[in-house]
């Protein structure tokens, strides 16, 4: 398995992106082939992370960049700062 991680700072209405990412991003996550799950967490004052995880690392190359154009597209006015990514091969889980 493989993950992709992404970190938003300056956040300005957490619960409104997670609306946006519940209602417009997670259909989309489902659509892309090896999807395991995905997660949005509100880590507070104003970071919010995402992170995929897929069968396959290509799964997780193409949520990354899906991430990238709906940001683009639906949230550019509540994530106003470029994330932090990270993707890896998953080692443990449980």
């Amino acid at each position: 398995m493989y993950a992709a991680v992404r970190r938003y700072e300056g956040v300005t209405d957490p619960a409104e992106a997670g609306r946006r990412v519940n209602e417009g991003f997670v259909p989309l996550m489902r659509q892309v082939p090896g999807f395991v799950a995905y997660y949005w967490v509100d880590a507070g004052d104003g970071v919010m992370i995402s992170t995929s995880v897929f069968q396959d690392r290509a799964g997780a190359a193409e949520s990354v960049a899906k991430a990238a154009d709906f940001v683009r597209d639906n949230l550019a006015s509540l994530l106003p700062n470029p994330p932090q990514v990270m993707a890896g091969e998953v080692l443990a889980s449980s």
